[in-house]
């Protein structure tokens, strides 16, 4: 069998209608309960320490609750008061200081980087716009790629703005709004010195048995340190502040807020610093945060003036779903909101289980079609990522997508990277633990991946998934091209799939 390390290495690599008159003591009442049973079935499921959650309709809440702990070793309870690290819900905040800075002409979305950082060598062709709107890879201004590049806005928010990043959300967001709870969380000492209650950081994953790390919450660590990407430290009711402030044009203009809200190219799910998407007929408005030990999710739907924000001291909510492609629906906690509060499914199930997939067929009609294709992309999402746990899992995950591919034409799902990154899993899992040779789904998977290479030919997650699948198949020739696609693509910049790509390359000569 091969080594542990390797199988441990993988998975670190692999690491997202009512009336609108209905009167509104109806609308909470059965909408929470059956969120909050969700909720809870969910925490369970992905071993969730702590979790806070906020529904807001306008300025006013209709739902919030705090469940688990902050600190499990001394069972402190979380409260409204303990604050969690956002991550990439950062970048909203960043998103909205270059607005402001913008109104104020002290830059333009159209400046060059290389007007700011001369020095980076940045081309000439890479603006503002497109780091803010993740396009600044490959072809500029065409394709979203999620990009670390994000980070370079910070030096460019302190030039403009002639003080610190820190300073310049401190006092343009923070102190505006009176954000008691929200800081940039820059090192241990500052946890102390300022009197800060912050939530312990979690991770789920014990030592290894037979091929399955056993399922165990273990402490974690906290990512210090800030940029325009990450930093931001909050609470869900800061943030619901934060969301009050964007409806009522109190941190920028209209107009401002409708061009960061608006997707920046065709096809993409992003604006200037915050994800948007349209689905059955909503426009959705949103954000993720992901660390090692802590998630977080923004979630506004203007038309129903709906706001739900839920955060986490370890990184389940977010890691399983795949947000990194922007795709909101590939979240369960999301989709439950939606379900409940939204589009009022109530007595549709969040997860399905053998009994109810056999009967699908007979319940995807109209609206709640396209809501259980995607809500069935969810959960095989979820469960093949404790698949690492549980085999259970990993079957429960195959027999979704076999369902799933017999009720969905190819047409319809055939550039779906959540659904290509899922079988690519599967195949991973099954050749790394010696299994027999994994051969189902070999169809839907090759078309897939044709599709979205078809997009987009330097789309460095296809070609990687792509890499893999024919390296799962001992196909040398195939594996090599596919991976020198990642590492020789123009204008992406090194992230973990070059890396992985590269040292495959090297591993051959």
């Amino acid at each position: 069998m091969k080594s542990q390390i390797t199988l441990i290495l993988l998975f670190t690599l692999l690491l997202n209608s009512c009336k609108e008159e209905e009167k509104k003591e109806v609308f909470v009442t059965t909408s929470t309960d059956t969120f909050t049973s969700e909720i809870n079935h969910l925490k369970e499921y992905f071993q969730i320490p702590g979790l806070a959650i906020l529904i807001k309709k306008g300025d006013t809440t209709i739902h919030e609750g705090y469940l688990g702990y902050a600190t499990i070793t001394d069972s402190i309870a979380l409260d409204k008061t303990t604050t969690i690290p956002m991550a990439s819900l950062t970048k909203i905040f960043s998103g909205i200081v270059i607005m402001q800075l913008e109104e104020e002409r002290k830059l333009s979305l159209d400046d060059p980087i290389n007007k700011y950082l001369p020095d980076m060598g940045v081309p000439e062709t890479i603006k503002i716009k497109h780091i803010l709107s993740h396009t600044s890879q490959g072809e500029v201004g065409k394709h979203f790629y999620y990009s670390s590049r994000f980070g370079i806005l910070t030096p460019i928010i302190e030039k403009a703005a002639g003080y610190p990043f820190e300073d310049a959300i401190q006092k343009r967001i923070i102190n505006k709004l009176q954000l008691t709870n929200t800081y940039l969380l820059k090192d241990s000492l500052q946890i102390n010195s300022e009197n800060r209650k912050i939530a312990a950081p979690y991770f789920l994953g014990g030592d290894m048995k037979d091929g399955f790390f056993l399922k165990e919450t273990r402490g974690g660590f906290i990512d210090y340190g800030f940029s325009a990407s990450a930093g931001i430290t909050s609470t869900v009711h800061d943030l619901g502040v934060l969301s009050d402030a964007l409806d009522s044009n109190t941190l920028i203009s209209k107009a401002s807020k409708e061009k960061i809200m608006t997707p920046f190219a065709n096809d993409s799910p992003y604006g200037l610093g915050i994800f948007t998407q349209e689905f059955l007929g909503e426009q959705l408005i949103w954000g993720y945060g992901q660390y090692d030990c802590y998630s977080s999710l923004l979630l506004k739907v203007p038309s129903k003036n709906l706001t739900f924000i839920i955060a986490a001291n370890n990184n389940l909510m977010s890691d399983p779903a795949r947000l990194i492609n922007g795709d909101i629906t590939t979240s369960l906690f999301a989709m439950s909101f939606l379900k409940n509060y939204v589009y009022h499914f109530n007595n549709m199930p969040l997860f399905e289980n053998a009994n109810s997939l056999a009967s699908l067929k007979d319940k995807i009609k109209g609206a709640k079609k396209e809501f259980y294709r995607q809500k069935l992309i969810a959960q095989a999402s979820a469960e093949a990522y404790m698949t690492r746990f549980d085999s259970r899992s990993g079957d429960n995950s195959k027999a979704i997508l076999k369902e799933y591919f017999k009720l969905f034409p190819m047409n319809e799902t055939s550039s779906n990277l959540t659904i290509l990154f899922n079988l690519q899993f599967h195949k991973t899992i099954a050749s790394m633990r010696e299994e027999p040779e994994f051969t189902a789904f070999d169809t839907e998977y090759k078309k897939i991946g044709s599709q979205l290479l078809s997009i987009d030919t330097h789309n460095p997650y296809a070609n990687y998934y792509m890499a893999n699948y024919y390296q799962t198949k001992n196909n040398i020739d195939s594996t090599t091209y596919f991976y020198k696609k990642v590492v020789d693509a123009d204008n992406f910049s090194p992230w973990w799939y070059t890396q992985e790509a590269q040292q495959w390359l090297e591993s051959q000569n």
